[in-house]
C-alpha cells in the first residue's frame, strides 16, 4: 500500500472521531431542542419557587391562612411534575419513561401537603398512589 492510501485512511478516521466528539458535546440549545418539555418543567418549578418565596417574604401568605411557603413550593413542584408526566403520556412526540418522574412528583406533593395538612393522612395516600402506578405500569407492560 502506498503512503497516500495510509494518509487518506488516517484523515477519514480523524473526521469520524471529530464527528463522534461533536455528537457527545451537546450544547444547551441542542438539549433544549431535544427535550423542551423537561427544560420548561424545571424552569417553571424555579419560577414557582421564586414567586412563592417572594410572596412569603412579603408576608402575604399570612393573609391566606398562614400557609407554609416551603409546603407550597414542594406541593407546586409536585403538581408541575405531574403535569409533565401527563403531557409525556398524552403527546407522542414527548413520550419517554415517566415512572421515576411520577414517583418524584408524588414524593414532592406528599412533602408539600404534609407540611400543610395532617401528615398521618398524606404519606399513606402517597404510598398508595406510588403502588398503584407501579401496578398499572406492570399490567400495561404485560399487554
Amino acid at each position: 500500500m502506498s503512503e497516500q492510501h495510509y494518509g487518506e485512511k488516517y484523515e477519514k478516521e480523524e473526521e469520524k472521531d471529530e464527528k463522534e466528539h461533536e455528537k457527545e458535546e451537546k450544547t444547551w440549545d441542542e438539549k433544549w431542542r431535544h427535550d423542551p418539555l423537561g427544560a420548561f418543567t424545571w424552569a417553571t418549578i424555579l419560577v414557582w419557587a421564586g414567586v412563592v418565596l417572594l410572596v412569603g417574604n412579603m408576608g402575604l401568605l399570612a393573609n391566606l391562612g398562614g400557609l407554609d411557603a416551603w409546603g407550597l413550593v414542594f406541593a407546586g413542584a409536585g403538581l408541575i411534575l405531574f403535569m409533565e408526566v401527563f403531557v409525556r403520556l398524552l403527546v407522542p412526540s414527548y413520550r419517554r419513561p415517566v415512572g421515576g418522574s411520577f414517583i418524584f412528583a408524588a414524593v414532592l406533593l406528599g412533602i408539600g401537603l404534609g407540611k400543610m395538612l395532617n401528615t398521618d393522612l398524606v404519606w399513606p395516600l402517597v404510598l398508595i398512589a406510588i403502588g398503584l402506578s407501579v401496578l398499572v405500569r406492570g399490567f400495561l407492560r404485560g399487554h
